[in-house]
C-alpha cells in the first residue's frame, strides 16, 4: 500500500512538471548602430583591400547617410572607399557598414566589383595615405565655423556627407564636407585639407 501510494505522488509530480508551458528562448538584443570617422573606417576598408592587392592604394572614400546616421560631428554608419592596383590592373571598391537600418547595407565589410584601371584617369588618381593626417570630426569643426552651424541651426536633421579624394591642381588631399545633399546637389560644400586640417574654400 505504501509503495503505491510514493508510486501516484510521483505520477502526479511528474505530471504537474510536464503541464508547465517551456519558456520561449530569449531572443538575443539587436547590436546598436557602430558610427564611425572616415580614418577609423578607412583603415578597415584599407587592410581588407591589401588581401586583394598587396599594392592597392585608395582614390577616394565617401561617406553615406542612413536613417541612424546623419554625418553630424564627422561620424557616418557607412563609408565606402575605392582602390587601384597596377599589378592587378583593376579598381576595387570597397563598403563598411555599422547600421542596423534594415534598408542599409549588411553590416561589415562588403567587396564591390573589380573594374579595369587606368593611371592617367583622373577620376581615380591614387593618393599616399601618409597625406591623410586629419580626420573627419576635425574636417566637421572646420566646416561649421564656415557656414554649416547656420544651416543646422536651420535644419538640425539636415544630413552631412564626406569625400575624400586627391585635388590634381592644388596637389592636396582635401576632404569635401557636404550639407544637404552629394557633391552635385548640396547645399553647402566645404573643401578642408586633409593633411593639415586648414580651411580652402566654400565651393557652393
Amino acid at each position: 500500500m505504501k509503495k503505491l501510494l510514493v508510486a501516484i505522488a510521483m505520477i502526479a509530480i511528474l505530471a504537474g512538471c510536464s503541464s508547465q508551458a517551456p519558456k520561449p528562448a530569449e531572443k538575443p538584443a539587436p547590436k546598436p548602430t557602430e558610427l564611425a570617422t572616415g580614418r577609423t573606417a578607412f583603415q578597415k576598408l584599407y587592410v581588407t583591400a591589401h588581401g586583394w592587392a598587396r599594392d592597392a592604394q585608395p582614390y577616394r572614400l565617401e561617406s553615406q547617410t542612413t536613417t541612424d546616421g546623419n554625418g553630424h560631428e564627422g561620424k557616418a554608419a557607412v563609408w565606402k572607399a575605392g582602390f587601384a592596383s597596377v599589378s592587378m590592373h583593376g579598381v576595387k571598391p570597397y563598403m563598411w557598414s555599422g547600421t542596423t537600418d534594415k534598408d542599409g547595407p549588411s553590416r561589415g565589410i562588403t567587396p564591390g566589383n573589380e573594374d579595369s584601371y587606368s593611371p592617367t584617369n583622373a577620376s581615380t588618381q591614387v593618393f599616399d595615405i601618409q597625406f591623410l593626417k586629419v580626420d573627419t570630426d576635425k574636417a566637421y569643426e572646420v566646416a561649421q565655423q564656415h557656414g554649416g552651424d547656420k544651416l543646422l541651426a536651420k535644419t538640425p536633421d539636415m544630413p552631412v556627407l564626406y569625400l575624400l579624394d586627391w585635388d590634381r591642381t592644388e596637389n592636396k588631399l582635401q576632404w569635401h564636407v557636404m550639407y544637404g545633399g552629394g557633391k552635385d546637389d548640396a547645399k553647402l560644400r566645404i573643401a578642408v585639407d586633409a593633411t593639415s586640417g586648414n580651411f580652402l574654400r566654400v565651393e557652393k
